[in-house]
């Protein structure tokens, strides 16, 4: 079975191909450009160099957020779009989950993966292998990452943290977990497209119409214009 892995989530744009437990090829850039110019010929270009055609595709696995609006909703529209057009299955992975099940698969602890969201703020959630397997243990969410770090304090095992934003909360985390927080290499940051489509690999595919990407929290235009049309209060 060969999958198709398509993730523009954040500032990493990254695609995979892999044939059952083998990758056959993944590209990964770390860049501030244009996702929705770059994305389709690095396909392209993946798929011809692994001599592979999307008639050949059985699945596409995407990473639906959370991260940047704009992003997301790139990746998504693409999946979704050759998913449809090929007739094959979709699956959606957290964004989050991806530089997880990358950073922490031979940690003995737990494993928060981060991205700054501005003003104090990361998404972040936290995660745990338990025999051999990525589990969830808190979902993603939006918090200050002063608050999060205070909320892990409870926890009797160490926390790995990872995440190409990791710099910009370290010294909060730090402050507060001490010792107790373990920080990832600058390797373990990037979110690997490979790990994306080993995680969607086994499971079941979702409705396409319905599929949406998790935002978290809604765009600041999209907010603004729902409150000034009374949709949501200010509060």
């Amino acid at each position: 079975m060969t999958i198709l892995a398509i993730d523009t989530s954040n500032y990493p744009l990254g695609v995979a191909l892999i044939e059952d437990n083998q990758v056959l090829g993944e590209y990964i850039t770390n860049l501030k450009k244009n996702h929705s110019v770059r994305i389709m010929p690095a396909i392209q270009t993946l798929m011809k160099d692994c001599e592979r055609v999307p008639a050949q595709l059985a699945k596409i696995v995407v990473a639906k957020g959370p991260g940047s609006y704009t992003g997301v909703r790139i990746g998504v529209t693409i999946a979704k779009t050759m998913a449809w057009s090929l007739k094959i299955p979709l699956v959606g992975i957290s964004s989050l989950e991806i530089i997880a099940a990358g950073a922490g698969r031979y940690f003995d602890g737990y494993i928060s993966p981060l991205f700054d969201a501005r003003r104090g703020q990361i998404y972040t959630g936290l995660y745990e292998y338990q025999c051999g397997e990525l589990t969830t243990v808190k979902n993603d969410r939006l918090v200050l990452s002063a608050d999060w770090a205070e909320s892990l304090k409870e926890l009797e095992k160490p926390i790995l943290f990872a995440g190409n934003d990791l710099a910009l909360h370290q010294a909060v985390i730090k402050d507060a977990l001490s010792s107790q927080a373990v920080f990832a290499a600058i390797t373990e940051h990037n979110p690997r497209p490979s790990e994306l489509a080993l995680l969607g690999k086994n499971k079941q595919g979702e409705d396409i119409h319905s599929f949406v990407p998790n935002y978290i929290r809604l765009a600041e235009a999209e907010a603004k214009w729902l409150e000034a049309n009374g949709k949501i209060s200010k509060g």
